[in-house]
């Protein structure tokens, strides 16, 4: 059991208590001064603002609302305010948050190992059409994020998802956010192991529960027994990757401190074999440890990585068994390079009960309400009653009977759905951007959309696996330093001298097969007017130059700065 955060001398018996600032760790008496969000956690729990959604703001209106809840505890609900329309990207960082603020939110569902049935997917699309002006995305944790939600709508939108076992509960906040899993646990034909039960037991024992409640900041969580490593492992807190013991047989290999944002770090093996049954103490453990000895002073430290980065995986291992498992784990080996190029499990897939999935690629995980409710119906016409969301901003159909597989197919194509897209299509994620997004300097979706059409237009013979992702700020919500393109979101200077939105350019990113963070050429930045141009440029030479077999990440990483520019 986890030490408590009321009596952090459970997890520091041996350790003599400093009396200097510190860090902010509980576990090392740092307990003052506080930060902003570190005094309205200590307040009030996030998990209370519900009560106070539902009986107060969602009665009185927007201007009811405490400043503390409105950009802070809401968070653990799901909701954040959503960007004031017309406001420029330069105007991001001079603006105080009530200036930012609309009257309207973002609601985040959380959707745990990406499993949807068909008829929670037709209720977050009739909740999209009826309160959220339509507004869908498919994120890359495999939520689904709704935009133009008013408070006043807030509990009745709980009420109908939690009437399909769907809830918006840590969906943001600094706590447990959604535990992301293979979309296909259970049915590959291939996976190792099956971590939906442990999925399961996280999301009941600990979600929602005030022991976690209260993190230095948010804690991501991956678990994943697919031999293509499709859970993007290496950027989560705390990630469980599917390995075979030589003599124990299936189980996890554990990982602890990746993360993105402004200081990417990619996570680290503890060198620990965990069996299915004990993933749940164990995460347990690893939670523990960020909520007592994570960094609360200084809010740009205080995700788990930094601490992790400063302790080394074997002062990790060691406070893990000793203080909050009370025993030793098992040594054990470690995950296999990923057994495929693409991880998305786009395309028709045979299951391993006979029948088939089939994966599709929405446009940068840009879908609607309606789009929703017609995807539900079409599996249901095909068959099928189980969806599936990734990690790459794409959809899955499960249980598809193979005389069903090309109708679906084909009635999936007719919504603008493709299960053949070109490795544009497939490739290129985009975050919210500055539409909706109040950290954003610069547009995204559309911009990657129509980036989707010129490549395809400009390049139709290019086949190769190639990742473009377009963030509208530096923190790296769509994972632009693993990208083989990463596009940063700034303002740059045209070639008449004016300001405008642009992009810096990361080259060569990966995971799964050698992980590692993009190459910045010196100086290169382009304007958005000006990407479709550069990409095509650099990957028509890419083409020109690699050699047979190689990759476009390990192409950028030997390339000239004159061949990337």
């Amino acid at each position: 059991m986890a030490a408590s955060p009321q009596n952090p001398a459970a997890a520091t018996s041996r350790r003599k208590v400093s009396r200097h600032r510190g860090e902010g760790q509980w576990a090392a008496g740092h307990f003052t001064p506080l930060n902003g969000n570190e005094q309205f956690k200590k307040d009030d729990d996030g998990l209370n603002v519900r009560t106070r959604i539902e009986t107060i703001y969602s009665k009185r209106g927007f201007d009811s609302i405490d400043p503390n809840d409105l950009r802070g505890r809401m968070r653990w609900w799901g909701l954040y305010t959503q960007r004031k329309p017309g406001i420029d990207g330069g105007k991001t960082a001079i603006l105080e948050p009530e200036e930012l603020d609309d009257k309207y939110f973002m609601l985040r569902v959380r959707i745990d190992g990406g499993r949807l049935t068909t008829r929670q997917l037709r209720v977050i699309g009739e909740i999209s059409q009826e309160f959220a002006r339509g507004s869908a995305d498919i994120t890359d944790r495999q939520n689904i994020q709704l935009h133009w939600i008013r408070i006043e709508d807030v509990p009745e939108i709980w009420e109908r998802l939690e009437a399909v076992g769907l809830s918006t509960t840590e969906a943001c906040g600094d706590c447990p956010r959604v535990v992301i899993g293979s979309p296909v646990a259970g049915i590959a034909e291939d996976e190792i192991i099956d971590g939906s039960w442990a999925v399961d037991e996280i999301h009941d024992r600990y979600i929602g529960s005030k022991e976690f409640s209260n993190l230095p900041r948010k804690f991501k969580t991956a678990i994943s027994g697919s031999p293509l490593l499709d859970v993007v492992h290496e950027i989560n807190d705390v990630a469980f990757v599917g390995v075979e013991h030589p003599e124990h047989g299936p189980g996890f290999d554990l990982w602890v401190g990746g993360g993105l944002s402004t200081n990417p770090k990619l996570g680290v093996r503890l060198g620990a074999w965990v069996p299915l049954e004990e993933v749940p103490e164990v995460w347990a453990g690893v939670v523990g440890i960020f909520r007592d000895w994570g960094y609360r002073r200084l809010r740009n430290r205080a995700r788990l990585k930094f601490l992790v980065a400063d302790w080394g995986p074997e002062k990790f291992r060691q406070v893990l068994e000793d203080d909050y498992l009370s025993r030793k784990l098992v040594d054990g080996p470690a995950p296999a390079d990923p057994a495929g190029r693409w991880r998305d499990h786009v395309g028709v897939h045979r299951q391993k009960d006979g029948r088939y999935y089939v994966g599709f690629a929405p446009r940068v995980g840009r879908v609607d309400g309606t789009t929703l409710t017609k995807i539900a119906d079409v599996a249901e016409a095909h068959g099928s009653n189980r969806v599936r969301t990734t990690v790459e901003q794409k959809m899955i159909v499960l249980d598809v009977e193979e005389a069903q597989v090309q109708p679906l197919v084909e009635a999936l194509e007719a919504l603008d759905l493709t299960a053949e897209p070109s490795p544009f299509r497939r490739g290129t994620m985009a975050c919210t951007g500055i539409e909706y997004c109040k950290l954003a300097i610069v547009e995204t979706k559309q911009r990657g959309s129509a980036l989707i059409d010129e490549l395809e237009r400009r390049i139709p013979d290019f086949d190769e696996p190639i990742t473009i992702n377009l963030n509208g700020c530096p923190n790296a919500c769509a994972r632009i330093q693993v990208a083989d393109i990463g596009l940063k979101g700034q303002l740059v200077l045209n070639d008449r001298g004016e300001q405008v939105e642009g992009y810096q350019v990361h080259l060569g990113g990966a995971l799964g097969l050698e992980a590692g963070f993009g190459r910045k050429v010196r100086g290169l930045k382009v304007t958005s007017e000006e990407l479709p141009d550069y990409v095509e440029r650099v990957l028509k030479r890419f083409q020109a130059e690699r050699e047979d077999g190689e990759r476009f990440a390990a192409w950028a990483a030997r390339a000239s700065e004159e061949a990337l520019s």
